[in-house]
This record gives C-alpha cells, sequence and structure tokens, in this order.
C-alpha cells in the first residue's frame, strides 16, 4: 500500500485544485502535508526536503524563464494598443468579399496574434469581443463563429513564440538530460526552445491551413451559413492593409527570425519583442501612462503566477520522488502493453484529461518532469514528444465540457449565444486537430525536420 503514496498525492491534489483553491498552495500544501505524514510514520526522508532552496536557487538564475515576463509583456502591449482590431479591419477587407472570407480572417488573425502574444486566453477573448458581434452581425451561423474563435485562439499553444513552449522547451531540456545520464550517457545532448520554436512551425502552420480549407468546405457546403458581403469604407486601399500588416508581421519576423538564425537566445529575442511591441503601440499613437501601467501589472500578474505555481510544482516533485513516484510512473508504463507507443498513448490520454482541470502551466511543471524522462529513456525525439504535448493540451482546451478556451469565449461571449453552440462549434476543429495528431505520430519528421535542418 505505501508504494501506491505517489498516486494518492495525484489524487489529493486534483481533488484541492476542483475545488477552485490556487494551484501553488494546494501542490505545496499537498506536498508539506503528505512529507509530514511520511516522516512521522518512516517512509519519507527528509533530505529530499533540503534539495528545495537549491531548487529555488535554480529557478531564480534560470536565463530562459526570463522569456515568460518579456513575452508575457509583447503580449498584453500588442493587446493593449489594439493592433488586433486594426489586422482583424485588414484582414476582412481582404477576405470580405469571399464567401467564408470573414472566417478565413478570423484565423489569420488568430495565428498572428498567438505568434505575437503567445497567449490562449489573450487571444480568445479579444477575439470573442472583436469578432465574433462582426460574424454574427454579418450572418454567420453562431455555431461555426465560436468554434472558429475558439480554435483561432488555441493557437497560440503551438505557433511560436508560446509561452507554453518556452515552458516545455526548458522542463524538457532538464528531462532529457535526466533519461540520458539514467542510461549511462554522461555527456548528454541538450534540446532547447529554439529547438521546439522551429519544430512547432510546420505543425503550426498546417493546422491553420487545415481550418481555412475546413471553413472553405463549409461556405461551398452551406453558403447561407457563411455569407459574402461587401466590404465599405476606406479601409479597401492597399496603403491602410499594408499600413495594418506590415508592421506586426515584421515584430513577429524579428522575434522568430532571431532565434531560428541563431542570433539571439529566446530570452534576447523575448526583448526584442517587448521593445518593438513598445515601438508599435508609440507609432499607432496607443501609447500612454495607463496602458503602460496595465500591461506592467498584468505581467506582474502573469509572471508571479507562472513562478508560484514553478515553486510549488518543485517541492511536489520532490516530494513525489522521495516517495518513489519516479519509479512507480515507470513501472507502471513499463508493464502497458505495446512498449513505447503504449506508454504514449495512456501519457497522452491522461495530459488529455488533466487538461480539462489543470492550465497548461501546471501540467508542464508538474506532470512533464516525472513522466518526461520515462519516454525519453525509451528513445523518443523530444523535440517531437513537446510539440506532441502541445497540440494534445491545445486540444485538451478545446474539449467540452471542460476546455479553457470554451470557458473564455464564454465569459465575453452574448446572452444570445448557448453554450450549446459554442460546444458543436468547436468539434470539427477537435477532429482537425486529432487528425494532426494522428500525422505527427504517423510521420514525426513534421516536427523533426526543421530543427535538425537549422541547427544541425
Amino acid at each position: 500500500m505505501v508504494e501506491y503514496i505517489p498516486l494518492f498525492m495525484f489524487l489529493v491534489a486534483g481533488l484541492i485544485l476542483m475545488t477552485g483553491y490556487p494551484v501553488a498552495f494546494a501542490l505545496a500544501g499537498t506536498a508539506l502535508i503528505f512529507s509530514l505524514f511520511g516522516a512521522l510514520s518512516g517512509n519519507f526522508d527528509t533530505a529530499f526536503l533540503e534539495a528545495m532552496p537549491s531548487r529555488l536557487f535554480g529557478i531564480m538564475t534560470n536565463e530562459t524563464l526570463i522569456a515568460v515576463p518579456l513575452f508575457v509583456f509583447m503580449g498584453a502591449m500588442l493587446e493593449r494598443s489594439q493592433i488586433a482590431e486594426q489586422l482583424l479591419d485588414a484582414m476582412t477587407a481582404l477576405f470580405g468579399k469571399l464567401r467564408g472570407g470573414l472566417g478565413i480572417s478570423v484565423v489569420l488573425v488568430g495565428m498572428l496574434m498567438a505568434a505575437s502574444t503567445g497567449i490562449v486566453g489573450a487571444t480568445v477573448v479579444t477575439m470573442g469581443m472583436l469578432a465574433l458581434p462582426t460574424m454574427l452581425k454579418r450572418g454567420y451561423n453562431a455555431s461555426i463563429s465560436c468554434g472558429t474563435i475558439c480554435a483561432s485562439g488555441t493557437l497560440g499553444q503551438i505557433i511560436p513564440p508560446s509561452i507554453i513552449l518556452v515552458l516545455l522547451g526548458d522542463v524538457l531540456s532538464s528531462a532529457f538530460q535526466q533519461a540520458q545520464l539514467d542510461m549511462g550517457i554522461f555527456s548528454p545532448d541538450t534540446v532547447s526552445v529554439g529547438d521546439l520554436f522551429a519544430g512547432a512551425l510546420i505543425p503550426g502552420l498546417l493546422l491553420v491551413v487545415m481550418y481555412i480549407i475546413y471553413l472553405l468546405a463549409v461556405a461551398w457546403l452551406k453558403p447561407q451559413s457563411m455569407p459574402a458581403f461587401e466590404v465599405t469604407g476606406g479601409n479597401k486601399s492597399w496603403p491602410t492593409l499594408l499600413k495594418a500588416l506590415i508592421p506586426p508581421l515584421l515584430l513577429i519576423v524579428s522575434v522568430l527570425g532571431s532565434i531560428l538564425g541563431g542570433l539571439a537566445t529566446p530570452t534576447e529575442a523575448a526583448s526584442v519583442g517587448a521593445v518593438g511591441a513598445s515601438i508599435l503601440a508609440i507609432a499607432r499613437n496607443s501609447f500612454s501612462y495607463p496602458i503602460l501601467r496595465k500591461v506592467t501589472l498584468s505581467t506582474l500578474e502573469v509572471t508571479s503566477m507562472v513562478f508560484m505555481i514553478l515553486i510549488g510544482a518543485s517541492l511536489f516533485s520532490l516530494v513525489f520522488r522521495g516517495f518513489g513516484g519516479d519509479e512507480l510512473i515507470a513501472d507502471l508504463l513499463g508493464s502497458l502493453p505495446g512498449g513505447t507507443i503504449g506508454a504514449m498513448v495512456a501519457v497522452m490520454l491522461v495530459m488529455f484529461l488533466l487538461g480539462f482541470i489543470l492550465d497548461f502551466i501546471e501540467i508542464t511543471f508538474v506532470v512533464v518532469p516525472i513522466v518526461g524522462p520515462i519516454l525519453l529513456a525509451m528513445g523518443l525525439d523530444p523535440v517531437w514528444l513537446g510539440i506532441m504535448i502541445a497540440i494534445n493540451l491545445q486540444t485538451s482546451f478545446l474539449t467540452p465540457p471542460f476546455g479553457f478556451a470554451l470557458f473564455y469565449l464564454r465569459g465575453v461571449a452574448p446572452r444570445t449565444i448557448k453554450t450549446g453552440d459554442i460546444y458543436r462549434g468547436v468539434i470539427p476543429f477537435i477532429v482537425i486537430q486529432l487528425v494532426m495528431l494522428a500525422m505527427l505520430a504517423i510521420w514525426p519528421a513534421l516536427a523533426t525536420w526543421l530543427p535538425g535542418l537549422i541547427y544541425d
């Protein structure tokens, strides 16, 4: 019975989280309570807790994690400076005459916002407030409108510079090195955030293409659900379109290009993005002290949440390992039928279900450090594993009834929109993402070819 204590830890932490208690304190509190009873009963060595200060020092001095507040600042500044609204107006003018063109505009703007902010909640809320009223006014079906907005918003999970890829890159790097040390390799290879950014580009762009193909098919088969309309006003002029499109594109290219080209680390590129977003806001007369204050406070809140969860998750993982949880998980995965494939499917399923109650930050910091070294020791490619995890969580955030993206849109959608409309609208996009996962499983080169080409 004692060997199953780590599983009880997970169960208790999950039950506490379902009550709405703050994640960081739920993880840390559960770990401390179990370590106390474990020490009193002689089943836990308190020496594991002595490693916590070094863990905290490692978090404080981790240069990769400095990219998190910088990317959050960049996204918040772009959101507050109304760049998304101008992008949507420009795309609508470009594609408005095409049947289904407004839906395509939403997907493309969602892609650009995802590449700019990297935060799912910000993209879904922004697009819900800007695009949903317009789509309904133009006669678009409510379900298709809601599904398009939710799906395009979750592109922030996979299209770089995604916050989840930054966090995953740091966690997978540690997991990959641990897996190699466990296998007796004492000069281990590394995996970087840049590797994950490069690996995510092709799958992310393929998802965008598949979304657009689906919308064009619906527009052709059910023209009444996605009518075309005549665009009026001055937004038709090419100078206006280019003015709205080129600056954000240049910002995205400068951030990603500097990372992929080896000119800058993710942290340095994130600082370029933060400064560039501020310059864009100044150029568009959208920069002021109240906006800067709101952006700074938003960045502080998100960054504090991330690091508090990271600290709580570090304590949880230490106690989990102290009870022999890593050996237990390794034995459970190794005993599954199908070997490596069976273990991978089981982990993906568990992460998918956890995505209903946990945000990607908690899953990245709690689950990946436990299962990552085990899967990587089985011979899986770390970049491929990271992209599979990112798309899996993206799908989980779309899936009814608990998907986070659905809650974000429900919070800003008009009362005339029923929850059932949102659920029905996302189902085709869930199918598309499952197809993408299957394609990655069959052709891992979709994720591994570009990093190998760039960095090897």
